[in-house]
């Protein structure tokens, strides 16, 4: 097996350039997995750990680009858990310490599972996510980003350089149901984005279907019924409608973890319970 190692992005896209069917390789914490149980048989890596480039951040003040290679680990506190806090909270249920200190977006957004705690925060604030090739780059929306169950839109011979959001005025949060509570796959998962400025509410869901799926409804739905610019709190019986309206957007499947009604049930509860802490910040 060969292994090539960048240590900038251009070499990392010419050595992409040069052999498109490569494995790319950011944190592994995915990839191992696949390759221990035998389900892939890397012949050729590119290995992008120390490319510094796909670790950087930008802000400018309306906006924040976090690169495809930056850890969880720098994610659950610090300035991108102040500016994004459903990031932050989504960062620290993903797996261990050791995980969280190699995973990271960009594999996230590589392997496209529906579980991947960071993809509902992503939908949820409409990111959009920066593909680079030897001669083009371009930005695709993260709702046209996921195509299917680890499926992306991500040609052979692009890199995932990060991911683009707004700096949102109001409320967020994630989380997540699982068989335990750390260390644990996602059976369910939610993020609510309350924007104040604009008055409107984003709902999306992990692991209740083939790809992350934003509940429009549902968001509209509470648009008419709350004044979404006012902090105001939300009643139980408010939330509990709402969340069987999120619920009814879910496609869940029974699997080895779950089944399908335990997995819409979780994700009303979920929602309305992030309702209704909206309300109270």
């Amino acid at each position: 097996m060969s292994v090539v190692v960048p240590r900038t992005l251009t070499d990392a896209l010419s050595a992409m350039a040069a052999n498109p069917s490569a494995l790319l390789l950011q944190g592994g914490t995915d990839l191992m997995v696949e390759i221990n149980f035998n389900h892939r048989k890397p012949v050729d890596v590119i290995a992008l750990r120390r490319v510094a480039e796909l670790r950087a951040v930008k802000i400018d003040g309306k906006t924040i680009s976090i690169g495809a290679g930056l850890p969880y680990q720098e994610m659950e506190t610090g300035q991108i858990a102040q500016l994004v806090p459903a990031l932050g909270q989504a960062a620290r249920t993903v797996g261990s310490p050791q995980i969280r200190a190699a995973g990271s977006l960009g594999g996230n957004l590589g392997t496209c599972s529906p579980a991947g705690d960071g993809l509902p925060v992503l939908s949820a604030l409409d990111a959009m996510i920066n593909l680079r090739s030897a001669s083009a780059s371009r930005a695709v929306s993260i709702h046209e980003f996921m195509v299917g169950v680890k499926r992306n839109a991500k040609m052979p011979d692009e890199i995932i350089v990060s991911a683009t959001m707004p700096i949102v005025r109001g409320w967020q949060g994630y989380a997540k149901v699982g068989v335990r509570n750390a260390m644990v796959i996602s059976v369910a998962s939610c993020c609510l984005v309350v924007d104040r400025a604009a008055g409107t509410v984003a709902v999306a869901l992990g692991a209740v279907g083939p790809t992350v799926i934003r509940c429009r409804q549902a968001e509209q739905w509470l648009a008419t019924k709350v004044d979404l610019k006012q902090t105001a709190t939300i009643d139980a019986k408010l939330a509990a409608e709402f969340g069987q309206r999120v619920a009814t957007e879910a496609r869940p499947i029974d699997d080895h973890r779950s089944t399908a009604d335990y997995r819409r049930h979780a994700v009303a509860k979920l929602s309305g319970r992030l309702l209704q802490r909206s309300g109270a910040q």
